[in-house]
């Protein structure tokens, strides 16, 4: 962002100040990038799901390397732009640290848990940009220079960033709002614009980095075959125009494919990014050629159909309903328990969940204030024990922070005997 845009001042603002140590030399949106790379959901991105679960695969795309990728693709486009690469990579490093394990699926999970009592058609009430949002509010610490465990305290504009980056939904044009809004009045995803270029940037590069990559995946597990590459020549040929030789929008159809059915990912990732900057400008906004928007369409109805909806994933998709739900079935079973703080005696068969939780309870809400003296936490109680609704809210947070694998170990510590 522009230092001499009027809005410059709202971008950088904090809901409180940092500490200052006399010898900085990094921007604000520098020391967010630092403090998101530093903080731990952040790190717990490596084990928590792009689209395949729990994988073994080490070339297979974790959360870590997708916020990787939109990074790249946001800091090559606010670049030709001339654009804050700086903001673009805060951005894009912590959009997705409020994931769920087990990605959109642990999510949808998750917001069940939380709207059954309200039937099926209530708003979502749990959805990853938000809880992005709030992780990086509420959740995330980091030591200050005299050991103190504070909140990140980010800029308003990463932090809008995190909250309005849904890339699901396809448009064209996307322009930065020109208000400030209350972060929090922000009811469902993907309905408010960022209030920076460099967030719409965001946006849009989330998308064309989950297309590329998750095809080069797919592949990988063999779910693209024979009879999914020739479909997905049909759409290259069919929405670009052109069978096999070069046009003006500077890609081929064979450039799409390595050999045989295996994706090109760095071919198809840099031809989105070239027609997304040539075509952009400040009077249309982000914007593609009809060509590759109609590419765009399709490819994810490709994705859909072929990859997201494949039947292994399907399968997994009902194991981690029991995953989840046992997790939360468990903890708050142990509710009792946590108000007359014996809720070690309770958990003792399941000691991952047990340290764990207790961290977090202490942490977070008022079930040790002696302790949390102790080790330095300086965090609010955002959760109520003594409240079911508040409780349950704070064992949904507490899931949504682990990974696909620790997920799996504490299901496994349960069920065991």
């Amino acid at each position: 962002m522009d230092e001499n845009n009027p809005n410059f001042l709202q971008a950088v603002k904090r809901e409180n100040s940092l500490y200052h140590r006399g010898n900085g030399i990094r921007s604000e949106f520098e020391r967010d990038y630092t403090r998101i790379l530093h903080c731990e959901s952040y790190r717990r991105l490596k084990h928590k799901t792009q689209v395949f679960f729990a994988p073994h695969n080490d070339h297979v795309c974790t959360r870590m390397e997708h916020v990787g990728h939109v990074a790249s693709v946001s800091r090559t486009i606010a670049k030709y732009l001339g654009l804050n690469q700086e903001l673009t990579e805060a951005i894009a490093l912590g959009h997705d640290i409020g994931h769920a394990p087990f990605g959109h699926t642990g999510e949808d999970i998750l917001n069940g848990l939380m709207v059954q009592k309200d039937g099926k058609n209530a708003p979502k009430k749990f959805w990853h940009e938000r809880n992005s949002l709030f992780f990086a509010d509420y959740i995330d610490t980091l030591q200050d220079p005299d050991g103190n465990e504070k909140n990140l305290d980010l800029t308003y504009a990463v932090r809008d960033g995190l909250i309005c980056h849904c890339g699901e939904i396809d448009q064209q044009g996307i322009k930065p709002r020109h208000e400030a809004v209350g972060l929090y009045n922000i009811k469902r995803p993907g309905i408010t614009e960022p209030f920076t270029w460099e967030g719409c940037v965001v946006k849009v590069s989330d998308k064309i980095a989950f297309l590329g990559r998750d095809l080069e995946d797919a592949g990988r597990y063999g779910i693209i075959d024979e009879t999914a590459t020739k479909q997905l020549r049909e759409i290259v040929a069919g929405t670009l125009g052109f069978d096999g030789k070069k046009n003006s929008n500077h890609v081929t159809s064979a450039g799409i494919f390595r050999s045989g059915k295996e994706v090109n990912t760095t071919t198809l990732i840099n031809d989105l990014i070239v027609d997304l900057c040539e075509q952009s400008t400040p009077d249309a906004g982000l914007f593609f050629s009809d060509a590759y928007f109609n590419f765009i369409r399709e490819l994810k109805k490709f994705s859909f159909a072929t990859i997201y909806n494949n039947w292994r994933l399907v399968e997994f998709q009902k194991y981690a309903q029991t995953v989840i739900g046992t997790i939360y079935d468990t903890l708050m079973r142990s509710q009792i328990y946590v108000k007359n703080r014996t809720v070690h005696h309770f958990l003792d068969f399941a000691p991952k969940l047990c340290g764990t939780f207790i961290d977090w309870l202490t942490k977070y809400t008022a079930y040790d204030p002696k302790m949390k003296a102790a080790l330095h936490y300086q965090t609010r109680e955002i959760f109520d024990i003594e409240n079911e609704e508040s409780y349950q809210k704070c064992v949904i947070e507490y899931i949504s922070g682990m990974t696909d694998q620790f997920t799996l170990s504490v299901f496994e510590e349960i069920v065991s005997f």
